[in-house]
């Protein structure tokens, strides 16, 4: 297994934009188990990168360790060019980060607009979509603005918590498992969405189980095994990378 770590092979695959995120040799552990061991991966602005690997692989505690929410973390973390290893989380969001964990957190008392109402905006550079616009990517939750958390469907749920981050101004989204469990018409839905926001420059880096789902959308694509990343290409080399995908992942 290859494991591609240059900085020159991330340049030439993803032109000459700027990097949103750096991670250098980084490590994090989750109490006394040490979960990521030496993960070096780079996103350029406007990019969507994927995360692929088995459960358990490392790809959710990534983007934990991005956002400060593992254990101890060492290593280097760039966001922006700005080194947050040592920031807390809320720092960290201070950024312009957005990160949507698989429970998608929505406020179930509150309908549709209140839980859209509720972010505040966390860039200071940065302007958050405003409610009229979130509406514009998402027919769906103007149908159903004032109904309850609750009420809404999962897919619905996803997109709320999708569209509560585009509220904060965060530029760079960390998308963890959004596909997973929803209606095939749901699913399309959220690829326009990522079609829609990379159009439109912010950078998304997305761990997913459904490849059919992340294949289409991302730029480059990394590998993680064993809290490691063991393999990363461009979308242009998918094809010749299908076996080792295979042997990876039983794609």
């Amino acid at each position: 297994m290859s494991a591609v770590h240059s900085s020159s092979s991330h340049a030439a695959v993803a032109g000459n934009g700027a990097v949103a995120l750096s991670i250098e040799n980084l490590q994090a552990w989750y109490g006394e188990s040490h979960i990521l061991h030496n993960v070096n991966l780079s996103v350029h602005t406007g990019e969507v990168v994927t995360l692929l690997g088995r459960n358990g692989a490392g790809r959710t505690t990534t983007m934990r360790a991005i956002m400060g929410l593992t254990g101890a973390r060492q290593g280097s973390i760039k966001i922006g060019g700005v080194e947050t290893i040592a920031l807390p989380t809320y720092k960290i969001a201070h950024h312009g980060v957005g990160y949507c964990p698989e429970e998608r957190g929505i406020f179930s008392s509150l309908s549709t607009e209140e839980n859209l109402l509720l972010p505040p905006s966390l860039s200071m550079t940065e302007k958050g979509m405003s409610v009229e616009e979130i509406y514009d990517m998402f027919p769906n939750l103007k149908e159903r603005r004032n109904s309850q958390g609750t009420r809404l469907s999962g897919g619905e749920q996803q997109m709320l918590a999708v569209a509560r981050i585009l509220r904060t101004g965060a530029r760079l989204l960390l998308l963890d498992e959004i596909s997973e469990g929803l209606a095939p018409v749901i699913v399309q839905a959220l690829a326009r969405m990522i079609t829609t926001l990379k159009s439109k420059g912010y950078t998304i880096v997305m761990v997913e189980q459904n490849f059919r789902f992340a294949a289409p959308l991302a730029d480059r694509f990394y590998v993680m095994e064993h809290g490691q990343i063991v393999e990363s290409f461009a979308s242009s080399q998918l094809e010749e990378k299908m076996p080792v995908l295979n042997a990876l992942l039983g794609v």
